[in-house]
């Protein structure tokens, strides 16, 4: 069992940057592939990175490439989204998920409550 805690969430204007945490609660988590997903109100959930357990393997959605970085210390059973040259569009509650690689939600199995990121014009 894994239990996943968002946090880094706020207000941001257009163009400045965000740094989201996603703690872990057990022992395996080290040993899980992770991603993240956002979701904006009336719209489905959407890929936004995920990585392998050891970080070496990355992907990104193309939205973001050049501007967020996903990363991990398995030390603290930790990992980040930081999220560069916020654009409004990235406005959503953003939500880290463990047990794949997967740009799909259904693949993954276990899911934080979510954090809030709010980007403004």
């Amino acid at each position: 069992q894994l239990q996943l805690v968002e946090s880094g969430g706020g207000w941001v204007q257009a163009g400045g940057s965000l740094r989201l945490s996603c703690a872990a609660s057990g022992r395996t988590y080290r040993t899980y592939s992770m991603g993240w997903f956002r979701q904006a109100p009336g719209k489905e959930r959407e890929f936004v990175a995920s990585m392998n357990w050891n970080a070496r393997n990355t992907n990104y959605a193309e939205s973001v490439k050049g501007r967020f970085t996903i990363s991990r210390d398995n030390a603290k059973n930790t990992m980040y989204l930081q999220m560069n040259s916020l654009k409004p569009e990235a406005t959503a509650v953003y939500y880290c998920a463990a047990g794949s690689v997967s740009t799909w939600y259904k693949d993954y199995a276990y899911w934080g409550q979510g954090t809030q990121a709010t980007v403004s014009s």
